[in-house]
């Protein structure tokens, strides 16, 4: 306290740079509302307002009746769940393997992980496109599913991996005396202790299924099975583009997404920094 006391220019100045910085951060969601909240006369004609008219608000979510947005958003919601669920199932998995176990091929595995993460997913849509055609995954949900856990759950296995090396051999070889089997120890013991972490890698694995759109623009031919991302690209027309529509949509379409991040973000900071000090 003293030396706040004793230094009003400086802390006065981290608090101007934190006002300005919340500004920016801000901005773009302020103008997101604005856009929404406006007319196409106004944005095509007068100009848009730089006030925000509050009593314009209920159109935001009047576009969610036209013929697709909410289902679009139901098909994020699954596509991110699953990706969610199937990657972390596996990562758990593989990640205890990786660090529990020594067999032949354990740094091949590691290697080919990591190596997943060296190619655009641009590069691999057709050689995926050909496998799910085979399959009969074309043209549905699964396969957005499918393709997003490909690259999610490299990511998920080394944080989850990453936090269980932390975690004492000693507990495992105690509950182990004690009776434990291999799953027990895994699912009553460890998973626990690395908790935050497996929050920090579930939502990488939901945001990579929930902004998916470079799979859904190849691989799904219906609308009704569009996620919402696809979906808002949809209103994007040669002459003429409905931006209040396509502003309220992609406003509620970022309101789940926001909302989980809140739910869980005391866990990301201590999940993705679990094991970055030696105490």
């Amino acid at each position: 306290m003293s030396a706040v006391l004793k230094n009003p220019g400086s802390t006065l100045l981290r608090a101007v740079v934190v006002l300005v910085l919340c500004v920016f951060a801000a901005f773009p969601v302020y103008w997101m509302i604005n856009t929404a909240t406006s007319t196409n006369e106004e944005l095509y004609g007068s100009g848009q307002s730089v006030g925000l008219d509050l009593a314009r608000l209920p159109q935001v979510f009047e576009a969610l009746t036209m013929d697709g947005p909410l289902r679009w958003l139901a098909n994020s919601a699954i596509v991110a769940t699953g990706t969610t669920v199937l990657s972390l199932s596996m990562a758990v998995v593989v990640g205890y393997s990786i660090s529990r176990f020594r067999y032949a091929g354990r740094g091949a595995l590691s290697f080919a992980l990591f190596t997943t993460q060296m190619m655009p997913e641009a590069l691999l849509v057709v050689p995926l496109y050909a496998v799910f055609v085979a399959l009969g995954l074309i043209n549905g949900l699964t396969s957005l599913v499918l393709a997003n856990t490909a690259f999610a759950m490299p990511v998920a296995v080394w944080i989850v991996k990453s936090a269980l090396d932390k975690v004492p051999y000693e507990i495992e070889e105690a509950a182990r005396v004690d009776g434990c089997s291999r799953g027990r120890i895994l699912f009553r013991i460890l998973l626990p202790l690395v908790l935050p972490s497996i929050a920090a890698a579930g939502v990488i694995t939901f945001f990579e299924g929930w902004n998916e759109y470079l799979f859904a623009t190849t691989f799904i031919q219906d609308q009704h099975l569009w996620p919402a991302s696809r979906g808002v690209a949809s209103f994007i027309g040669e002459f003429v583009t409905p931006l209040p529509v396509v502003f309220s949509v992609a406003l509620v379409f970022s309101i789940p997404a926001v909302v989980f991040f809140l739910l869980v973000q005391r866990w990301i900071v201590s999940g993705l920094t679990a094991g970055s000090v030696k105490g």
